[in-house]
């Protein structure tokens, strides 16, 4: 009785926010309340149904357990429920997805009672999350000759789970509503200062937009009755920056439908649109809750008599509408003809966001539906000995006869699985591919975890070459939200086969290091696919993409993925670098130069940008694979040569050992596992049976661009330029400006030198400025604070044993301590420098901020509005992005320094350098 009070406690305190109960996922719990509906005296039984009914979690939680037990003692009479027929009993067990639920319906469909066996059938026909010992059970008793076994085999191998679901609707009504002009990064969607409430659904639900924005919709909701409201970037691409399955969460409980009536909080169906589109994964997001992500074009550039682009005063094309998409326009999407109306009119053809593949994911109410529907289709038509019954829309799969193969179809070839033998698959095919590597982040690990609970997941499938689970974007404040989240996720993840950034039994050192940097280490192989949960999954190493946590979980419960082959830009360089340049700034003017040749368009978004780095070792090359996320790319690409393939791999080798002298190994020996594959790996390249990864000499790409790091002459920055005229391009990452734009009158209020854009080599670069000032000027003196945030304690230890940690300690007048972490985020700096723990820091965003209004000049990725730095009465924050050195010396002059200043800094600095490859990396 205890635990029900508790419970009530907390239901009266969340009422006091706008807030209804939390979903119960404790058996505990669960069981005090199912002993109240038992006893028809108790004073708690009528809100006791309610909650056993409509607000107990489904899929492996505790608490589904528990109820799917009592509800089979209700089917078979052992408890009898006037509110809970037998009927409703097997209703209730429909909605609860699998785990213990299907365990039930088994144990009922394959036992004496025949009717109640027929009922379990019908039940268990609409099923689709089996695993293989629910599978292993319906094939023994297959082969027993058990007749409902065999009903329910044969409706699997016809789908019927799918067939006999309601067709999509030929119209879908729509409002629209701007969320905003411009890119809407997933921040807007879901801040990432909130990620501690991202699985508590209704909660993380009110930091959606602003509260102005949510009564906005809720009035179109009010006004368009059984119309859905589509959230639109006006001018922008939506959803840019993270992988965020909240963002896509948070749309849907504002704008979706329920997918159940007996789960809270769960809806689906969200419907966006972009005038440049949906971000690549934010629409898979999208996908997985059977949305529809809509690229409208409803604003083009305007073209003179001669068909050239009119530009305005700055350079950049001027825009023009091609129809209204103003808040409270009412628009029809028809899903017959793939057209976008308002009215009678036509305005666009939208069979991008309809194809056969997302009608299904759409009418199945999700992408798990389709994905679990066909592993078991073919299984259950494997155990009856027939071809697949044709019912999902077939893989598209596009083949161009004597066309060779970029390096990402390559590797899609490779994993591909369900394929035609012997087909070669050019981009545009949509296949399923086996998945290597998986990684999951920490802020939004609680949902990968519900995920996995709710596709009734227990362990990682067997093909998964290794996982791991973070700690990285929680690392910078153990405070309270921190201690109560984290080590439940890291025990949940130990237990399901994730090697954890977190020991649940506390045996080894808490390993905080940056998700991007272990994953790029634990990619050994450059035929790898990778799925991660954030944007910045994109190794040097392999293929990777930056994922929601529903796909995070599919891969690792399936080991697959579901994904059309990208097209592919090649990016090569020409040229010498400057001496005094960073390799950061060629990753900047890669940008700059690719908008400049195509006259603002940005070929590379929605696909694989290919560079043929070749010279540079996994570590450095990140830091362009890395920055690919802000080029709004899919993915990119690392071509190397043989030798320095080999050299990377040997470095990843080394830094698995360390995980693995550290106590990280898992009972699978997953880390021994990787190192085994990467000798293999490194023994195929040095004896020629099989060269690193290069595309053929005759692929097709999208575009080529070829970067000149001859007009690379002064380091280049990133500027959200929040003061533009034009809303619509703040806060990009596309105003690539050079170093000298600024003079010496823009201020710096804070520098940072971390997340996941930084090496060693950035890390000794601090140290190595930091002597020659003092060699210049006799001291250092830092007129604004510089923050230091290392990716990996691998790297603190290595420059500990090099000696540039003490220089680093010298100058310094914060060191974390893992002994005493911090329990409160940080809100005033000194002039000073901080060397903080390893992990995101800043740049999440979530934890430690810079002041209001600060202009911030920082190694990292993200610039968003109020990500770094949230703005004040005063004037708006600024996130700018720069190398190393740049930030460096801005935090000590107080300013953005001029070039003379830069270069004097910088003399016999060892700057990441980049010489492109002598020879042409194809075959």
């Amino acid at each position: 009785m205890n635990i029900y009070k508790d419970y009530i406690k907390e239901i009266e305190e969340r009422a006091t926010q706008g807030l209804h109960p939390k979903p119960i996922d404790g058996a505990e719990l669960l069981g005090e309340i199912i002993a109240q509906i038992k006893d028809v005296h108790s004073e708690h039984r009528q809100d006791s149904l309610k909650f056993f009914i409509y607000n107990t979690l489904p899929g492996t939680t505790s608490a589904a357990s528990v109820k799917a037990r009592f509800l089979k003692e209700i089917i078979l009479g052992e408890s009898i429920l006037e509110e809970i027929t037998p009927a409703f009993a097997f209703e209730l067990l429909s909605h609860m997805k699998g785990g213990p639920s299907i365990e039930v319906l088994l144990d009922l469909a394959l036992g004496d009672h025949y009717t109640i066996a027929r009922q379990a059938a019908e039940v268990l026909k609409t099923q689709v999350f089996l695993y293989d010992a629910d599978i292993d059970r319906l094939k023994e008793a297959f082969k027993n000759d058990n007749e409902v076994a065999k009903e329910i085999i044969r409706s699997y191998a016809q789908a019927e789970f799918f067939t006999k679901l309601p067709e999509v609707p030929e119209e879908i009504q729509i409002v629209t509503f701007i969320a905003g002009e411009g890119d809407i990064s997933t921040d807007l969607l879901s801040p990432g200062n909130q990620a501690h409430s991202r699985s508590d659904r209704e909660l993380h639900g009110l930091c959606m937009i602003t509260p102005q924005a949510q009564n906005e919709i809720k009035a179109l909701q009010e006004e368009h009755p059984g119309k859905s409201v589509m959230l639109i970037a006006e001018k922008g691409t939506m959803g840019v920056g993270s992988s965020r399955m909240s963002g896509v969460n948070n749309v849907a409980l504002w704008t979706g439908k329920p997918a159940s009536p007996y789960i809270p909080f769960v809806n689906i169906a969200p419907i966006v649109g972009g005038t440049n589109g949906i971000s690549p994964i934010f629409l898979t997001t999208v996908d997985v809750t059977g949305g529809i992500g809509i690229d409208l074009k409803n604003w083009v550039k305007k073209v003179d008599e001669n068909g050239a682009i009119v530009r305005n005063e700055n350079g950049d094309p001027i825009l023009e509408e091609v129809y209204s998409v103003a808040t409270g326009t009412v628009l029809t999407i028809n899903t017959r003809t793939k057209k976008l109306y308002h009215g009678d009119r036509e305005l666009i053809d939208i069979s991008k966001a309809l194809t056969p593949q997302k009608k299904e994911f759409i009418r199945a109410g999700g992408s798990y539906a389709i994905v679990f529907g066909k592993k078991i289709q073919t299984i259950a038509s494997k155990i009856l000995g027939i071809d697949i019954p044709l019912v999902f829309a077939p893989s598209k799969e596009i083949s161009y006869e004597g066309q060779g193969l970029t390096a990402v179809e390559k590797i899609f070839n490779r994993n591909a699985v369900g394929i035609t033998p012997g087909k070669v698959l050019h981009a545009g095919s949509d296949v399923r591919v086996e998945v290597n590597i998986v990684g999951s982040q920490d802020t939004t690990g609680l949902m990968t975890a519900q995920e996995l609970e709710s596709m009734a997941a227990t362990t990682i499938s067997p093909i998964v070459d290794g996982a791991y689970q973070s700690g990285c974007h929680t690392a910078s404040v153990w405070d309270k939200k921190a201690q109560a989240n984290i080590p439940k996720l890291m025990k949940f993840m130990n237990d399901f086969g994730l090697i954890t950034a977190r020991d649940p039994k506390g045996e080894y050192h808490a390993m905080t290091d940056v998700i991007h940097k272990v994953l790029n280490d634990i990619t050994i192989d450059e035929w790898a696919i990778i799925i991660g949960g954030d944007s910045h999954t994109r190794m040097s190493k392999g293929v990777a993409f930056g994922a929601d946590s529903g796909t995070v979980a599919l891969a690792l419960a399936t080991g697959e993925a579901s994904m059309p082959i990208p097209e592919s830009v090649k990016v090569t360089f020409k040229g010498d670098m400057k001496d005094h340049m960073d390799f950061r700034d060629v990753v900047h003017a890669t940008q700059a130069q690719m908008l400049q040749k195509f006259g603002g368009e940005n070929v590379f978004q929605g696909r694989i940008i290919e560079v043929h780095l070749g010279t540079l070792p996994a570590d450095q090359a990140f830091t362009f694979t890395d920055w690919t996320a802000e080029m709004k790319a899919k993915a990119s690409i690392c071509i190397s040569e043989d030798d320095t393939l080999i050299q990377s791999l040997e470095i990843a080798k080394s830094r698995i050992q360390i995980m693995i002298d550290k106590g990280m190994e898992n009972h699978k020996q997953v880390l021994q596992g990787l190192i085994n594959k990467a000798d293999k790996r490194i023994a195929e390249i040095k004896s020629g049976e099989k060269p690193a990864l290069v595309p053929d000499a005759n692929a097709k790409y999208y575009a080529e661009v070829v970067i000149d790091l001859d007009v690379i002459v002064e380091p280049m920055i990133a500027d959200p330029d929040v003061n533009n005229k034009d809303v619509s391009k703040r806060y990009t990452h596309d105003t690539i400006r050079a170093l000298s734009f600024y003079g010496e009158d823009k201020k710096v209020d804070l520098g940072f030198v971390g997340s996941c854009m930084v090496h060693k080599g950035d890390l000794k670069i601090v140290s190595q400025m930091l002597r020659n000032l003092e060699e210049q000027q006799g001291k250092v003196e830092f007129r604004a604070p510089l923050v230091v945030a290392a990716p990996t304690y691998n790297i603190v230890e290595e420059l500990k044993n090099e000696g540039d940690w003490d220089v680093l300690q010298k100058y310094s007048g914060f060191e974390f301590n893992d002994s005493a972490p911090k329990v409160a985020a940080r809100t005033e700096y000194e002039n000073m420098m901080y060397l903080e723990r390893p992990g995101c820091n800043l740049c999440m965003g979530n934890q430690e901020k810079a002041a209001k209004g600060d202009t911030v000049l920082a190694t990292s990725t993200r610039l968003f509005q109020g990500r770094v730095v949230e703005d004040s009465d005063r004037k708006k924050g600024e996130s700018l992005l720069a190398s190393t050195p740049v930030v460096v010396l801005s935090a000590i002059l107080g300013r953005i320094p001029n070039l003379d200043e830069y270069k004097a800094a910088v003399v016999g600095i060892d700057l990441t350098k980049f010489a492109p490859p002598v020879k042409q990396l194809s075959r």
